[in-house]
C-alpha cells in the first residue's frame, strides 16, 4: 500500500511520507475518508505535506484515477504490520552515509520492522543518527544539536 500510494506521485508525498498514511489510515477507502486535521495529525507531516495529499484523495479526477485501477484489476494490499519485537518503538532514526552490511532500504525495512521511525532530516525529535561511510551534513547537524549518533557496529547491535 505504502508503494501505491508513492507511486502515484502526490506533490511533496515522498516514500517515508506514503508509509505513514499507509501506517496511520490501513486502507485507501479510509484515506479518501480523512479530513485535512486527520492527516494532519500524522507524526511528521507538515500542514503542506497533509494539505496536498488530502486534496489528492478528494480531487475527481484522481478519484477516478484510482476507481479505473480498481476496475481493470489493480488490488492494493491494505498494509499489515506484524512486528512481533517492538525494542525500537518510538525512536526516530536519521540514515546518513553509506552502510557496509546493508543497504539502505534494509535496514530502514529492519528499524520500521521493529517498531521504529525514519526520518529524512535531523532534529530535536531525531533519537539516533546512525552514521556510515561519508556521512555529511547530517552528521554535523546531529552533533550540532546534540543528538546520538551510532556507527553502524552499534547499529547492527541495536536491532539484533
Amino acid at each position: 500500500m505504502a508503494r501505491f500510494i508513492y507511486s502515484l506521485g502526490i506533490r511533496h508525498v515522498g516514500e517515508e511520507s506514503a508509509l505513514a498514511l499507509a501506517k496511520h489510515f490501513g486502507s485507501l477507502e479510509k484515506i479518501k475518508q480523512a479530513s485535512l486535521d486527520e492527516i494532519n495529525s500524522i507524526y511528521d507531516f507538515g500542514e503542506v505535506m497533509a494539505k496536498s495529499a488530502y486534496e489528492w484523495f478528494h480531487d475527481k479526477n484522481n478519484l477516478a484515477l484510482l476507481a479505473r485501477l480498481s476496475a481493470i484489476g489493480v488490488k492494493v494490499k491494505s498494509l499489515k504490520l506484524s512486528a512481533k519485537n517492538l525494542k525500537l518503538a518510538g525512536k526516530v532514526f536519521v540514515l546518513t552515509g553509506g552502510l557496509n552490511q546493508l543497504t539502505r532500504d534494509q535496514a530502514k525495512a529492519k528499524i520500521r520492522e521493529l517498531g521504529g521511525e525514519i526520518s529524512s532530516s535531523v532534529s530535536q525529535n531525531t533519537d539516533y543518527v546512525v552514521a556510515g561511510a561519508e556521512a555529511g551534513s547530517k552528521l554535523d547537524k546531529a552533533k550540532k544539536l546534540g543528538v546520538k549518533v551510532i556507527n553502524e557496529e552499534e547499529f547492527m547491535k541495536l536491532i539484533k
